[in-house]
């Protein structure tokens, strides 16, 4: 029996001819121009992050994507004359685009062409390291992949770049790859419901403890900071999602009280539902903590609104206003321009206000009530 093909379309790992890009967006009414160009500067860290390598970007002003190609077929033009000669390898939407528009660009482009989530899934899959981050990757991106069979085999082939569904033809094998497909799924959901049984052990260990959550938008320097908070030596990189999997480890300096930091996975605009709906079970450490420290990228020329798209996810959570502690990171890279926020400031890079944090997560757990008794067995817990 063929198993299902989760690669997807994929940007090479490594820098050849076929990883050149072009990136494609829109402007108008509802999007102003500046803000679409900062949001092709964040895609294009993310294709990096996946191994792609962009040449150049278009924007189109038009207020609605055109049904049939995304962008216009004047423009869809400009952008093939320009693929061409650059020799690009993969044109990158900064939107989730339609099965038929991809089938669409793909018929009137000489490149492959992705949509922001499947960069982003593709990030994700080879981020992913635990048994649980890796089967919520294979959970989202099959459930990315099922509305997205072709009725074409010929097609399939195209998008999904062959693999194990190469064999098939037809409108009878694209059922069979559905139907297996729909059970790995169920599969997968009854996997992560296991591994959910499996980590509630941990958390009735952490009940006993104050458990403190850092979330924010991606690269905000969440893991920097819990290093920082609790002296762990967890690999923090300057990229988008270089934590998937939870941890946990004990706030150290806190008059001896056992608190538990947890560092999170970090948040993104555009995020696509299947990944947000799969990472549920690990976004349930944001629900389920007794104070969230949302983390912000001070020196971040997009700081509010990343704030903005953190907060917005933090309330779907259910994660209410006086549980989340706002605080600035970064504050040694601000320009003379941001120097004047007005909230908590610090750096967890060079330990500048940490005592000032410390002494507001204290305060902050007091006046919610949170109780911090002296826990009878070991101070450090790690996922």
């Amino acid at each position: 029996m063929r198993n299902p093909d989760t690669s997807g379309g994929a940007l090479p790992s490594n820098k050849t001819e076929n990883s050149k890009v072009i990136l494609a967006g829109l402007f108008g009414r509802a999007l102003p121009r500046a803000v679409a160009e900062d949001h092709l500067d964040e895609l294009e860290r993310l294709v990096d992050t996946a191994g792609g390598q962009v040449i150049a970007r278009v924007l189109q002003e038009r207020d609605t994507p055109d049904p049939a190609t995304y962008l216009g077929k004047g423009k869809v033009r400009e952008v093939a004359e320009q693929a061409g000669a650059l020799s690009a390898g993969w044109i990158v939407v900064d939107d989730e685009l339609t099965p038929s528009q991809v089938r669409n660009l793909e018929k009137e482009l000489p490149a492959r062409v992705l949509d922001r989530p499947a960069v982003i899934l593709q990030i994700f899959a080879a981020r992913a390291r635990s048994r649980e981050a890796m089967t919520q990757v294979e959970l989202a991106r099959l459930q990315y992949l099922l509305p997205r069979l072709s009725s074409s085999a010929a097609n399939l082939a195209q998008q999904r770049g062959g693999g194990a569904f190469r064999a098939g033809g037809g409108e009878k094998q694209i059922e069979l790859d559905r139907r297996k497909i729909r059970r790995r799924i169920a599969t997968l959901k009854e996997e992560l419901e296991r591994i959910e049984k499996s980590r509630g052990v941990q958390k009735r260990r952490l009940h006993r403890m104050a458990v403190i959550a850092l979330a924010g938008y991606t690269n905000a320097g969440k893991t920097t900071l819990f290093n920082r908070l609790t002296s762990s030596r967890e690999f923090a990189e300057d990229r988008l999602f270089a934590t998937l999997d939870p941890r946990h480890a004990r706030l150290l300096g806190v008059e001896g009280r056992p608190v538990v930091v947890s560092d999170t996975v970090g948040f993104l605009r555009k995020l696509p539902h299947s990944l947000v709906a799969s990472f549920r079970s690990t976004l349930r450490e944001v629900e389920e903590a007794d104070l969230v420290v949302h983390v912000v990228d001070a020196s971040s020329a997009q700081a509010e609104e990343q704030r903005q798209v953190a907060e917005e996810v933090l309330a779907g959570l259910g994660v209410e206003p006086e549980r989340i502690l706002l605080g600035y990171n970064k504050v040694d890279a601000l320009t003379a321009s941001g120097e004047n926020l007005e909230a908590l400031r610090f750096s967890a890079k060079t330990g500048e206000g940490m005592a000032e944090l410390k002494a507001a997560i204290v305060k902050r757990l007091e006046s919610l009530g949170v109780p911090i008794p002296v826990p009878n067995y070991a101070t450090e817990v790690r996922s």
